[in-house]
């Protein structure tokens, strides 16, 4: 990891309190900075007005799910270069391909480690920056 960049801008939807909380304090200690959003509706508005360099999304949320809100984000041309990471609880093939075709770049399998968020962190921003 590169000492002198700064630090990301990740957010991170997830209705579990827990896993919210969980990447929080990794990705804090990884000196980026934070934005939790419990559902869909609540991250579009925090992506509108936060600009992430960054998009962690939980795959089963309820009213609006990680497969919508990441199409959601994809298509608005501002933020269709804001890498998406899904997450889920499952590590199927299904999840992961659907994931790519509404546009998220990655797939996180849930639990994951501190250095597996950060690690993610890492390789997308090379990417956009």
């Amino acid at each position: 990891m590169i000492e002198n960049t700064p630090g990301a801008k990740v957010l991170v939807i997830d209705d579990s309190n827990t896993i919210r909380r969980s990447a929080e304090i990794f990705l804090r200690q990884g000196g980026h900075e934070v934005l939790l959003a419990e559902d869909g509706f609540d991250a579009l508005s925090k992506v509108d007005d936060h600009a992430p360099d960054l998009i962690f999304c939980d795959i089963l949320m309820p009213r609006l799910d990680g497969y919508q809100t990441c199409a959601i984000i994809k298509r608005n041309p501002r933020f269709a270069r804001v890498p998406v990471i899904m997450l889920s609880s499952k590590d199927g093939l299904f999840d992961k391909a659907r994931g790519r075709m509404v546009g998220s770049e990655e797939y996180l399998t849930k639990p994951f480690t501190r250095e597996q968020l950060l690690r993610a962190v890492e390789l997308f921003r090379s990417h956009v920056n």
